[in-house]
């Protein structure tokens, strides 16, 4: 969010900088540089001895008067030619003191002003310019003048930009706290923005979708909480059927077959429960939306996976390495259990050999990792394979099993922890499975 304030701040201070170029060069070419018209201004004596006392004199006595100011002056007064003049002055000045009028070189401390027009004051005085240096003239002084100015002009402008930012950007912030909110898993989450702010109608349409996104997803959650409940009963009954026509059957060769064939149906039938399982597992993971947080042992949380795992086919080998089993972890011991045991489950069906479970303080975060020895995975795949009902092509016979929903419930589990799964290759040369969690969950 501070980024994004200083990229509005940017914008703003570089608008004022170029409002104020435009504002000064406007006036200067309305009016006439500023600095120029403020040292015309602290000049005004000198000008007024020039035009009231040197050129009142009568056309044989304007030398004579100016030799006496000369005298009696602290400024230098010199005449020289209009060439020499035009040759450090612009185009603007030039035309200016071609046209008889006074030109103010502030940067200098001088002023520049032909003699006359028609050569009335001498012979050839058309041809001269007087030029007065060192003038009383503080040119720092008038800049700093301007800059003062132009200070004001922009504070003045930002002061009511501040407390519109401030209500707008504190507006801002709290529909970015609801959108956080929402989409770390609190649906009901929603935008008090009042209804004079001027992102109301954002927040009203962001309100209005998240009551869409609510409502679907519980409709989504109910729905597949009915069917899965409903599929049992049916289920059941099937099972009770199978096992009546099972014991119903003289074992005949004919009837061998039926019951090999029954056999089969009554696996087809475990397997679809083993399913509905599932789906009420993440039907009431995602009903649970909030985590039963409480203070964790590691070692405690690793021995109660091991506890509940299925029994190790034969000749696999699972290594456990703990560091810091003594530390604490604040976070849902039984769903953070249940993703490691499906990630120990998964890994019983691909490894050949050895399985290997870590854990680890890195910095701030836990570290738990599950390795295998396996195939491992590609690295095409290694995001599909978090998506429900997504296996790999090796894995869909009945050999390894599965539904493709293990995995996604372990990745829903970490993100509601507020933490992160990869995949990567092991050491061991199969796959590799890393879930990183804050310490404080």
């Amino acid at each position: 969010m501070n980024h994004l304030f200083l990229r509005f701040l940017g914008p703003v201070l570089l608008s004022i900088a170029v409002a104020t170029a435009l504002v000064y060069a406007v006036v200067t070419w309305t009016f006439g540089d500023p600095i120029e018209q403020s040292a015309l201004r602290q000049a005004a004596p000198q000008i007024f001895l020039i035009e009231q006392y040197i050129d009142k004199a009568a056309s044989d006595e304007w030398l004579s008067r100016l030799n006496k100011v000369r005298e009696v002056s602290q400024v230098k007064f010199e005449l020289i030619p209009l060439n020499q003049a035009l040759s450090k002055l612009t185009q603007r000045q030039s035309q200016q003191l071609s046209a008889g009028k006074i030109v103010m070189d502030a940067a200098n401390s001088a002023l520049y002003r032909r003699v006359d027009l028609n050569g009335e004051r001498y012979i050839g005085s058309e041809d001269d310019v007087l030029l007065v240096q060192e003038l009383p003239i503080d040119y720092w002084f008038n800049i700093k003048l301007e800059v003062v100015r132009y200070i004001i002009v922009a504070f003045v402008l930002l002061i009511p930009i501040g407390f519109w930012s401030r209500a707008h950007w504190r507006d801002i912030q709290a529909l970015a706290k609801v959108t956080e909110d929402f989409g770390a898993g609190q649906l009901t989450a929603r935008a008090r923005t009042p209804a004079g702010a001027s992102i109301y109608p954002l927040a009203q349409q962001i309100n209005q979708m998240a009551n869409r996104i609510e409502t679907l997803l519980s409709s989504q959650q109910q729905l597949l909480h009915s069917v899965s409940h409903e599929l049992r009963t049916p289920i059941a009954r099937l099972e009770f059927a199978m096992e009546i026509l099972q014991d119903s059957l003289v074992l005949s060769d004919a009837d061998c077959k039926q019951n090999q064939r029954i056999i089969a149906m009554q696996g087809d039938l475990s397997e679809l429960n083993s399913l509905v399982s599932e789906l009420l597992n993440m039907a009431k993971l995602d009903a649970q939306g909030q985590l039963q947080k409480g203070v964790v042992r590691v070692d405690e949380l690793v021995q109660n996976c091991l506890q509940h795992l299925p029994p190790k086919p034969e000749g696999l080998d699972l290594q456990v390495d703990i560091q810091n089993q003594d530390k604490l972890h604040f976070a849902d011991q039984r769903l953070l259990s249940r993703a490691i045991q499906n990630l120990l489950k998964n890994a019983y069906k691909y490894a050949d050999q050895k399985i290997v479970l870590r854990m680890k303080m890195q910095g701030e975060y836990w570290l738990i990792s599950v390795e295998d020895d396996g195939a491992g995975i590609p690295e095409s795949e290694r995001e599909k394979i978090f998506e429900a009902f997504y296996r790999l092509d090796r894995s869909r016979d009945r050999a390894t099993g599965g539904f493709g929903l293990g995995l996604s419930i372990v990745r829903q589990i970490v993100v509601m922890h507020g933490g992160g799964i990869n995949i990567g290759e092991s050491e061991l040369g199969g796959a590799k499975f890393e879930i990183s969690l804050p310490m404080a969950v």
